[in-house]
């Protein structure tokens, strides 16, 4: 069937995109925050184990992230002066209350990911999603006082109806579709696709493709260095994706600390988070047929 969510767009057929102040590249943090159920398989370290219920080696894996790791990741991210765009479960409330508590200190953005990292609502009927997808941004709200206003879903997993309930409770956009280094508007009126990344992303970096800390510092170089000579003419954005039990294990946490100096000292780069990458091009930017043609 055909993908009527959005319609193709060469980026070289596209008018110019500016950023504010005169920035080539919108830079911010996917920092995911996350729970996982001990009774699901789920991200794994070691897939020898990953069906067993329970599954100590990967669970433990995973759950140094809010207990130890995300710590690490907070100091990095509070040295550079980068706001993190959260993607938070909505279990993370209850659960992990001390990392809300931070993450309000800071005002980060945040994003709605689900109930929890276990969980996708993919065989959801319509009327399930939006039980569930209502359930879940209404927690968030009611943790960090802060209603989202993007999405982006366990596993990066939708149904064909997502985009449109999430509009009908309000938000803005979605990180799904990881298919452009700019916004666009998608076939659903108000929603916008925001880039993410799974190539520029811990988990394919380091656990799926094997790369050391230096490996990682200079992909992070190298994609900044090529985003911003495309933007010569029209901004683009890099989204870095992180999850603390993976860059921030120990010996890890100085090569993130390498990667983000890097960025934050790099001219022509605007520190953001997601929430203002998709309120600049809603508002700069023309809704109508055409649309990335930039208003005025």
């Amino acid at each position: 069937m055909d993908n009527r969510l959005y319609d193709y767009s060469a980026i070289v057929e596209r008018e110019p995109l500016h950023w504010p102040g005169g920035a080539r590249v919108a830079f911010y943090v996917g920092l995911n925050i996350e729970h996982y159920r001990i009774d699901r398989p789920s991200t794994s370290t070691f897939q020898g184990t990953a069906d067993l219920t329970p599954d100590p080696l990967n669970y433990g894996w995973r759950d140094y992230g809010p207990r130890v790791g995300i710590w690490r990741t907070i100091d990095s991210l509070d040295r550079h002066g980068i706001r993190a765009s959260v993607l938070l479960n909505s279990d993370v409330g209850e659960r992990y209350p001390r990392i809300i508590e931070a993450g309000r200190a800071r005002n980060w953005a945040w994003l709605a990911h689900g109930k929890d990292n276990s969980t996708f609502q993919a065989d959801m009927t319509p009327e399930e999603e939006r039980a569930y997808l209502t359930e879940v941004i209404g927690t968030i709200e009611k943790s960090t006082g802060q209603r989202p206003r993007g999405w982006m879903g366990p596993a990066l997993t939708e149904t064909f109806h997502t985009p449109e309930l999430l509009a009908e409770l309000g938000l803005d956009y979605v990180l799904d579709w990881t298919n452009d280094d700019q916004p666009y508007r998608l076939n659903v009126p108000g929603m916008l696709s925001v880039p993410y990344s799974v190539e520029l992303n811990d988990i394919g970096l380091f656990v799926s493709k094997g790369m050391t800390g230096p490996d990682f510092v200079q992909v992070v170089k190298d994609q900044l260095d090529q985003l911003y000579d495309d933007s010569a003419d029209s901004g683009r954005v890099m989204a870095l994706a992180l999850h603390p039990f993976v860059t921030g294990q120990p010996f890890r946490a100085k090569y993130l600390d390498q990667a983000l100096e890097y960025v934050a000292n790099h001219p022509g780069v605007w520190l953001t988070t997601s929430d203002e990458i998709a309120d600049h091009y809603a508002r700069t930017t023309d809704p109508g047929p055409g649309n990335g043609r930039r208003k005025g």
